[in-house]
C-alpha cells in the first residue's frame, strides 16, 4: 500500500482532523486535513528553490592557499593508493613512499615515557605546562650529543613538536617579504609554506615552477649540489644534507662554499639535518661545522626518522646567538616570540622519550633501528642496479633515487602502483628537476621490502 492510499484510508476511517507537517531546511508547512469519509487528499510540498543554494559567509578566501598545486603531495598519494584498494580489493600493496617508519620505538625509550606518565598521576610527579623553548635538560642533553665543540649552547636550541611544523614557524618569523631559494628537487613542506606566507607569485604550468622562488637545479650531473655561480641572490636559502629525496649528502667542501655564498649575500641558511643519523661516509652532520655558519644558519632537526617519532613527534631548531637581521636584532628572540604565541612546548611525555634517546642506551638502541633501514636501503638499491636502472642515494639517506629516463614520474609511479601493487613517490613531487625519477624509501618491514623487490625484478626484468 503506498503511502497515500495508506494515508486515505486511515482519514477515512475516522471523523478527526489531521494536521501535517512537512519539513525543508527548518521551515514547516502545516497542511490541515478535514476528514471526509472515502475523501482522497494528496499533500504536496516544493522544496524552496533558496535552500538548494550552500550559504556562504562574506569571508574571502587565502589567495595564497589559492595558489597551491592540487594537494600536497604526500595526502595526493595517500588518495591515490585508497583509489587503487578500491580497485584491487584484495591487493597486497606495499607502501615505500611516505617516509614513514615502521620498526617499533625501542624500550628503552618507551619505558621513560612510561614512567614519567605514570609519574603525571602522582601530586609529586604532576607538571603542567612547560617552557615553551623545551626542558632544560633536554636541551643540554641535544647540544651535548650533536653539537660538542660547535660553540653551540644549550638556550640557543628549541625543543618543538618535530622539524616539519618549525619550518613553518621559521616562515612566519620571515614574513611575506622575503625571497626565497630551494634545492630543486627538495621537501615539498619548503615551497609550500614559502606559498602560502605569500612569499611567491603564481604557478607556471610550463616551468612547473611557482615565480619569485629560485630553484637550485641538484641532478646526477652535478653531483646534486647547486652550481652556485648561476644561483641569483635571495634572502632565505633552504637546504636540507642529506637530501630528501636524492639521498645526496653535501661534502665538507660544499657546505663550506654554501656559506661563503650566504656570508657574501648577507642570506640565511635554513638547514634541515633530520636524517644526519645515516650518514655513512665523512660528510658533516650539522652546518655549524662549518665555520662562520653561526652568523647564517638555523638548523632544524627532528627524533621522527632516528628513534620512529613520526607519531610521538619531537624535534628542534637550533638559531645561534650569532645570527643577526639587517637591524643587528637576534634572530632567536623573534623565533622565541613565535614559538612562544603559536605553541605551548613539546608534550612532556614525548620529552622524556627524547632524554632517554640521548642516554648511552637510548642512542645505541637508535643506531640499531637505524642500521635496520640501512639494510633495507642496501637490499632495493642492489635490486635497481641489478635491473640495469641509475640508482642514487641510499648511502647516507634512507631514500633510493632512481632514474627513468624520458618517462614521467606520475606515469612511472601509476605503472608500478597498476602492475606491482607498491606505492613509491614521484620525483615530480619534490620539484621540476625531479622529472623522471622515483623515490624508494627504505622504511619498511624487511618482509615487505623484499617482497616490493621480487616484484620490481617481476616487472623490469
Amino acid at each position: 500500500m503506498s503511502l497515500l492510499q495508506h494515508l486515505s484510508t486511515t482519514i477515512s476511517s475516522s471523523s478527526s482532523a489531521f494536521l501535517v507537517h512537512s519539513n525543508f531546511n527548518s521551515r514547516t508547512k502545516n497542511v490541515s486535513l478535514q476528514a471526509k469519509r472515502n475523501s482522497i487528499f494528496k499533500c504536496v510540498a516544493a522544496v524552496p528553490k533558496e535552500s538548494q543554494t550552500a550559504y556562504k559567509t562574506n569571508v574571502s578566501r587565502n589567495g595564497n592557499l589559492a595558489k597551491l598545486q592540487a594537494g600536497y603531495l604526500f595526502p595526493e598519494i595517500a588518495r591515490r593508493r585508497a583509489a587503487h584498494l578500491l580497485k584491487y580489493p584484495d591487493a597486497q600493496v606495499i607502501s615505500l613512499g611516505i617516509g614513514d617508519t615502521t620498526e617499533p620505538i625501542p624500550e628503552v625509550i618507551t619505558s621513560a615515557m612510561r614512567k614519567r606518565s605514570q609519574e603525571l598521576s602522582t601530586l609529586e610527579g604532576y607538571s603542567g605546562y612547560g617552557a615553551e623553548q623545551g626542558e632544560k635538560s633536554l636541551r643540554a642533553a641535544i647540544a651535548s650529543t650533536f653539537y660538542t665543540n660547535l660553540g653551540i649552547e644549550d638556550d640557543d636550541i628549541f625543543v618543538s613538536d618535530g622539524a616539519k611544523c618549525d619550518i613553518s614557524r621559521l616562515q612566519v618569523v620571515f614574513g611575506a617579504d622575503v625571497t626565497m631559494a630551494v634545492q630543486d628537487p627538495s621537501y615539498p613542506a619548503y615551497v609550500d609554506s614559502s606559498v602560502i606566507m605569500g612569499q611567491t607569485g603564481q604557478f607556471r604550468k610550463d616551468v612547473l615552477k611557482f615565480e619569485s622562488i629560485e630553484y637550485m637545479k641538484c641532478t646526477p650531473e652535478n653531483g646534486f649540489f647547486p652550481d652556485l655561480s648561476g644561483v641569483c641572490r635571495t634572502d632565505i636559502i633552504f637546504f636540507c644534507s642529506p637530501n630528501n629525496p636524492t639521498g645526496a649528502a653535501a661534502t665538507r667542501e660544499q657546505l663550506t662554499q654554501l656559506v661563503k655564498f650566504a656570508k657574501d649575500n648577507g642570506s640565511i641558511i635554513v638547514y634541515d639535518s633530520a636524517y644526519a643519523m645515516y650518514m655513512s661516509e665523512d660528510n658533516p652532520r650539522s652546518i655549524f661545522e662549518i665555520p662562520g655558519a653561526k652568523e647564517v644558519a638555523i638548523e632544524t632537526s627532528s627524533f621522527s626518522k632516528y628513534a620512529g617519532f613520526t607519531g610521538v613527534r619531537l624535534g628542534w631548531t637550533v638559531v645561534p646567538k650569532e645570527l643577526l637581521f639587517s637591524d643587528g636584532f637576534p634572530v632567536a628572540k623573534d623565533f622565541s616570540r613565535i614559538v612562544c604565541t603559536c605553541f605551548n612546548g613539546a608534550s612532556n611525555i614525548a620529552q622524556a622519550g627524547g632524554l632517554a634517546c640521548l642516554s648511552p642506551e637510548g642512542l645505541k638502541a637508535m643506531h640499531e633501528v637505524i642500521g635496520f633501514y640501512k639494510e633495507n636501503t642496501d637490499i632495493i638499491v642492489e635490486t635497481f642496479n641489478s635491473l640495469g636502472f641509475n640508482v642514487y642515494g641510499g648511502k647516507n639517506a634512507p631514500y633510493v633515487w632512481v632514474h627513468f629516463p624520458g618517462q614521467s614520474s606520475w606515469d612511472v609511479f601509476s605503472e608500478i602502483l597498476e602492475k606491482t601493487h607498491v606505492v613509491t613517490t614521484p620525483g615530480s613531487g619534490f620539484g621540476p628537476a625531479g622529472e623522471g625519477f622515483v623515490r624508494v624509501s627504505a622504511f619498511g618491514y624487511r618482509s615487505n621490502i623484499l617482497e616490493a623487490c621480487k616484484r620490481f625484478k617481476q616487472l623490469y626484468k
